[in-house]
């Protein structure tokens, strides 16, 4: 369970679980909260998860996407669980589910499922995307058939934290890396966002192709390791490490600049080139991108010579004398 801390005056408050920091937060929203996979303090007027209007907030004209409630569990390893009203329905990449109600059914569809009931062209069009993003083909759809409530949950691929985010509360549309998206609620479009500049393309960290999120319904993108949101003021600029781009809005603008000299890019171990994001919007940076991980990974595995000799001065004979005898 999530357990959350916050701050008025310099004067700490929790641990509170998540129903009690949500009313604390709502009759006092001048102060600062704090839970694990926070980087830093941050005002409760920005903690999306702690908002709780006492007038829930009228359905903009065109709604298309479905409304669902949900729960995140777990702080390094979460997983989240979407509750279903009957005849809603979630929309997931393909293995993301952990478990499932049995009144909720699963169907695998072409693209997104947001042009249901649309022509054929229309879902292909829709599947093109991903397959240009390098996703799968298909997505499944998750719907609850039955009556009361149903759920359905669905599990991050590695180390990191889920956040939440409502499109309506972006503008309708948000960037995010092609790899973060997790689910969300059907209706909502996950299309392709073209990089405008060539060199942002080629050098970008995350190519020439990124996904784009539209709609005004809630979606669940995942980062890795510890998750920071910055707002940026207009014209104010951020360098961060291409990697650890996670989303941003589409008012932000994200360019990429050389590191520096020869020397840094030979010697400085931050690569070639860094993204610039440059307001005004917020953007949420992860601090271990998967990428990272896969390539410590890869350098310690045993065909690299990595683990396995490191630790003895004595190489591949230290690894037959401390018993790690596998070849």
């Amino acid at each position: 369970m999530t357990q959350w801390f916050l701050s008025y005056g310099g004067e700490r408050i929790g641990p509170l679980d998540h129903a009690e920091a949500v009313r604390r937060a709502t009759a006092n929203p001048d102060g600062f909260a704090w839970r694990e996979g926070f980087a830093q303090w941050v005002p409760i007027r920005q903690v999306g998860e702690l908002a709780a209007p006492a007038v829930p907030p009228p359905v903009p004209a065109g709604r298309r996407a479905d409304e669902i409630d949900y729960r995140i569990v777990g702080s390094e390893m979460q997983f989240v669980e979407v509750e279903l009203d009957p005849g809603e329905s979630a929309v997931a990449e393909a293995g993301a589910m952990m478990y499932k109600s049995p009144a909720v059914t699963m169907q695998t569809i072409f693209g997104d499922g947001s042009s249901a009931g649309g022509t054929l062209l229309d879902k292909l069009v829709g599947a093109g995307k991903r397959v240009l993003t390098g996703e799968s083909l298909f997505m499944t759809v998750f719907t609850h058939t039955g009556q009361g409530k149903g759920h359905v949950a669905f599990a991050a691929p590695f180390p990191g934290n889920i956040l939440p985010l409502h499109l309506s509360d972006h503008g309708g549309r948000l960037i995010c890396q092609k790899d973060s998206f997790l689910c969300a609620a059907k209706g909502v479009s996950i299309g392709i966002f073209f990089q405008r500049k060539i060199l942002t393309g080629l050098f970008g960290g995350e190519g020439f192709i990124m996904e784009k999120l539209e709609g005004d319904g809630l979606v669940f993108v995942h980062a890795g390791g510890t998750v920071v949101e910055r707002q940026l003021a207009p014209g104010e600029t951020l360098h961060v490490d291409t990697g650890c781009v996670v989303a941003f809005e589409a008012t932000v603008d994200f360019d990429i600049q050389q590191v520096g000299g020869i020397k840094s890019i030979l010697f400085g171990g931050e690569g070639v080139f860094f993204a610039v994001l440059r307001g005004p919007g917020r953007v949420w940076l992860q601090s271990l991108p998967f990428s990272r991980l896969a390539g410590r990974m890869l350098a310690a595995a045993p065909q690299r010579h990595g683990s396995r000799e490191e630790g003895s001065i004595l190489g591949p004979l230290g690894g037959l004398l401390d018993g790690d005898n596998r070849f």
